[in-house]
């Protein structure tokens, strides 16, 4: 079964195998609506429509439409962190630099290809629900991910690093994409140099 996103971003988390495809064909059919029609335009009427569910089955789990892209995002980051671990294991612990490259490829990866991403991501671009800022979140993940790979303890200075180098990225990344639509290659090279740079100061 998919990983369905935290309880927190739902009226009613699913219990049963049925009810868990049904939300996640519902998230399906937001983002790819996101990507057609745009945020403003986004209905859960259209996204029952699209999912092949009753309208009643969007409320079920959603109150409204925000709340919908907030569960989409904390989907996204779910996503985003499982792919991370994944290469990170691959990778073996070590290099802090190739977790650094680990991050930010599969972020430019989902950047790229992940429906309805250029417009949620994690939460920055649409204000959803959550309380807690996206970037925070980002930064909160990958200093409890990267801490074992380094094998640093996951203390407040290391969190305040990467929260930095978290909205560095998050800003330069948007710009290489306002650039050009698959990301500008220089803008993405400047970026990564910046943030070794940075880093080196710390992780070396």
């Amino acid at each position: 079964m998919k990983p369905v996103p935290h309880a927190t971003s739902l009226r009613r988390a699913p219990v049963q195998r049925r009810s868990a495809e049904r939300l996640t064909r519902i998230l399906d059919a937001c983002a790819d609506l996101l990507d057609e029609v745009g945020y403003d335009a986004l209905s859960t009427r259209a996204v029952a429509q699209r999912a092949e569910v009753p309208i009643g089955s969007v409320y079920r789990f959603f109150g409204n439409k925000r709340q919908m892209a907030d569960a989409l995002a904390q989907r996204n980051l779910e996503r985003y962190t499982a792919r991370v671990t994944q290469r990170l294991a691959e990778a073996g612990a070590g290099d802090w630099r190739v977790a650094m490259d680990v991050v930010l490829d599969e972020y430019l990866e989902m950047k790229r290809s992940a429906p309805g991403f250029a417009l949620v991501d994690f939460g920055n671009q649409i204000p959803v629900g959550s309380r807690t800022e996206p970037n925070h979140r980002v930064a909160d993940r990958l200093t409890e991910l990267l801490s074992g790979h380094l094998d640093r303890e996951p203390d407040e200075e290391l969190r305040r690093v990467f929260l930095i180098a978290v909205e560095t990225a998050d800003t330069l990344v948007h710009l290489a994409f306002r650039v050009a639509p698959d990301g500008d290659r220089k803008v993405i090279e400047e970026m990564r140099e910046m943030l070794r740079a940075y880093l080196a100061r710390v992780l070396d």
